[in-house]
Formats: structure tokens, sequence, C-alpha cells
């Protein structure tokens, strides 16, 4: 259970932060010298250096990303310069791609964050490369809303495994449709029938919230609240819910830390934008108490649950239910060891949820809830703490990565294992990169009271 007696103060992090933003600048700088882009996305590192993995193209953006936000926080034209060139010379097949539920990830990572800087004056003023930005979103919102399998009752956008087929790291996808549907865009179907994207990206919320997390009600013998599935399978004749399953998980009936993730960040994310949309808009699906509601619940839950099920210092393991974790004894009630024989860590499950506990608190703390987003801030604070320092944070010059002990496909095997005594350690991957990224320029703009950081604008 994560210690929230000893989370430090906000501003007690900027000095950590400002060493990972001095780091980050190397490495951003070794990738573009020495990754060969011939060989597709860079997607995790094997002896520190970044590789690919032909599974799905789904990390190029993160990797672009990563060098616009260190513009962000630093100013550093050249980093702006490595990202804005590479979107756009590599990223236009991912805004058009029908293969993949990750646009969310790919798109809103780059063409995303340049909108956004230009919407914020840190860019100079452009309408006709705004424009640019803007229909790589609208596009890639209607492309994601197109990858739709009808369920019993509502709806979910597919993962790559096929129609039958909901992720529930696809709840961070959502923020594309959204994001379109703000700039006025809608899905064109048979018949020129136009399709809200918002319509589509509620759906999906809610197919997640009912389907991927659990609510300890009795749904099944391991429905312990918060716990989330990975892939929930769904009948596609007749849109029937069948069962819960796992593509990088232990199994369907534990919780993949890095799914819980997503859905603790996706959630928190959702109810911020939530609150600034007018009442009017959600009528025609229930109206807004109902969303609220629905993705208030289970952003808790899975926090809760979270809180409850991680070591000391918030790094998680990367399932709850791994089978080798007993041989760590009373793992919760130490620090986490990403040097253990038996069971990796995967830093990136606590990267995102990190993220996803500040924004979930600041949220509850809007609504007077008080006593929780105390809770859920202390523990971002003590996760944040832990992903900035040594043995998380990669200090090694001649290494790729940024934040150590990544774990991509532990049931495939697929991560590298320096000693084979051990369990995997010591590799990085983009998506645990970029989200520390992203929650380091998060925690900046808090500490030095810039503007707000959101996804939207």
């Amino acid at each position: 259970m994560i210690h929230l007696d000893s989370a430090p103060a906000l501003a007690d992090l900027k000095p950590a932060l400002d060493r990972f933003f001095s780091l980050a600048k190397d490495k951003i700088e070794a990738i573009d010298r020495e990754y060969d882009e011939s060989k597709g996305s860079p997607v995790f590192t094997v002896g520190g250096k970044y590789t690919t993995r032909g599974w799905t193209e789904w990390t190029e953006g993160f990797r672009y990303g990563i060098a616009i936000l260190h513009f962000d926080a630093t100013g550093d034209l050249a980093s702006l310069a490595s990202g804005r060139e590479r979107t756009v010379r590599k990223m236009a097949s991912h805004v058009s791609h029908i293969g993949v539920h990750d646009h969310g990830f790919n798109n809103l990572s780059t063409y995303g964050n340049l909108r956004r800087l230009m919407l914020e004056g840190r860019l100079p003023a452009d309408e006709w490369e705004k424009n640019f930005y803007e229909l790589a979103i609208k596009v890639s919102g209607a492309v994601q809303a197109a990858r739709w399998t009808v369920r019993q009752g509502g709806g979910f956008i597919h993962s790559f495994n096929g129609p039958h087929s909901l992720f529930v790291d696809t709840i961070r996808s959502c923020r594309i449709l959204m994001e379109a549907h703000r700039l006025g865009h809608v899905l064109m179907s048979e018949g020129d029938k136009a399709v809200s994207l918002l319509d589509r990206a509620l759906q999906h919320i809610e197919s997640t919230a009912l389907y991927s997390v659990f609510y300890g009600e009795g749904r099944d013998s391991y429905d312990v609240r918060g716990r989330t599935a990975h892939e929930c399978v769904f009948n596609t004749k007749d849109g029937a819910y069948r069962c819960p399953n796992s593509q990088q998980g232990y199994t369907g009936f534990s919780t993949w830390t890095r799914g819980q993730a997503w859905a603790t960040l996706g959630f928190a994310e959702e109810l911020e934008l939530l609150d600034t949309m007018d009442a009017a808009e959600f009528e025609p699906y229930g109206g807004k108490a109902k969303w609220e509601a629905l993705m208030r619940k289970a952003a808790t839950a899975t926090a809760d649950n979270f809180l409850a099920n991680t070591p000391v210092d918030g790094i998680s393991y990367w399932d709850q239910g791994a089978p080798n974790l007993h041989k760590l004894g009373d793992y919760l009630d130490r620090p986490a060891d990403p040097f253990n024989a038996h069971e990796p860590v995967d830093s990136t499950a606590s990267a995102i949820t990190a993220q996803g506990l500040f924004r979930l608190a600041r949220y509850l703390e809007a609504k007077g809830d008080s006593a929780n987003a105390a809770r859920y801030e202390k523990a971002g604070l003590v996760t944040a703490k832990s992903l900035f320092s040594e043995p998380y944070l990669s200090t090694d010059p001649a290494h790729h990565g940024l934040l150590l002990h990544s774990i991509y496909h532990q049931p495939n095997g697929w991560d590298h294992r320096p000693d084979p005594a051990k369990a995997a350690y010591g590799e990085s991957s983009m998506w645990g990169d970029y989200h520390a990224m992203e929650l380091a320029v998060y925690l900046q703009r808090r500490i030095d009271q810039k503007p707000y950081l959101t996804f939207w604008t």
C-alpha cells in the first residue's frame, strides 16, 4: 500500500524535473542520431538501445511527442524542430490508419501538442499550419470512430484483435474523438449519414466503464472493486458480452497494471473535459449528470485499487495477479524491487497512473471532495518522486531511455532480461518515456503556475 505520509510537497519535485528535462535533451538527440528509421517505429530498448517490434504501429507518435513536450518544458528549439519535422514527414499514415485503436496516442501526442502550443502562443501564429493540425485531428478522430462494434445496449471501438474485442487501453483514444467533435467534425457514413463523434466516444466510455472495470458488486468470483480486465470479448452476432480476457496481462481475472493505468488516466481526463462542456450537449444522451457519475465511479474505483495494491513507493509490478508475486513476501509493505528474481515491475503503469491521480484529485477538489482529493494528490506525489529518481530515472548517457524498468509483453517474453536469473529489468519503452515526459510537463506547469495542461484546447 502506498505510504501517503511520505509524499513530498509539489514544489520539492522541481529539481528532479529539471534534471529529467536535462537528461531528455541528450536522449532525444541520441535516438535521432542512432536509430535506424527504416526498421519502423521504435518500441522498446534492448541493451539500452531502441528497437522495433512488429505487432502494431502505436508508438511512433510518442517519439516525436517527447521532443515536442521537451520544447514545451524548456523552449529548446532543436527539440521542437525534431518533433515538428518528423510529424510532418512521418505521421500521415497514422492519421488514416484503419487497423489500430491507438489514434489518441499517436496523433494527439504530435498534431495535438503542436496545435496546443500554437494556441498558447508558444509557436508563431499561422492559420494554415493550425488548419493542418486540425485536419489531422479531425480525420484521425473519424477514422478511429469508424472502428466500431455494436454491442447490446451500446457500442465500442474495437481493438486490433478484431470486432469482438474491447481493450481497456482505448479509453485514452476517446480523446481524439472528443477533440475532433469539439472542432466541429463528424464521421460521414453510408448514404451520407453524419455520425456524431461525441456519441461514439460516450458509448465507448460507457462500454469501458461497464465491462472493463469491476466494482465489487458480484459480477463474478474475481469481482474486486477497481480491478480491470485488459480485454472484454463480445459475440459479434448478437452483441452480447461473453468474458474477460487478457493480451498482455496474466489472465482475464487478474489486473494488468498498465491496463488499469489507462483507465485511471482516461476517465480522469474525460471528467475534466466534461466539466468544461455545455450540459445541453449531453441531453440527447441522458444528461451530463449521468456521464459524470459513470466516469467518476470508474475513476475512483481504479484509483483506490491502485493505492491499495501498489508498493509503498508507488511503483507497480506488471500484474496484480502475477503468479510468482508470493515469492516476494510482503512486497506491498516495502518499495518495489525492479531487480528481483521473480516478477518484473512496470514503471510505465505508475507513470500513467500518477497523472490520472493528479487530474482526479484536482477534479474532486473542485467538486468539494477534499478528503479523496488529498489522498490521490499525495499518492501521485509519492509515485512521481520515485519515477524521477534512480533507479527509475535513466541517467546513463549511453542508454536511449528516460524511464527504466518498463515491461511490454511479459506473457510473450518480449522484454530483455540482462540477467537470466532475474526478472526483466533495466529497459525503457516509448510509451513509458512519453508518459514520464507528459507527467513532468504537467507537474512543471503546476509548479510554475503556467496554463494547466489538457489534451483539448
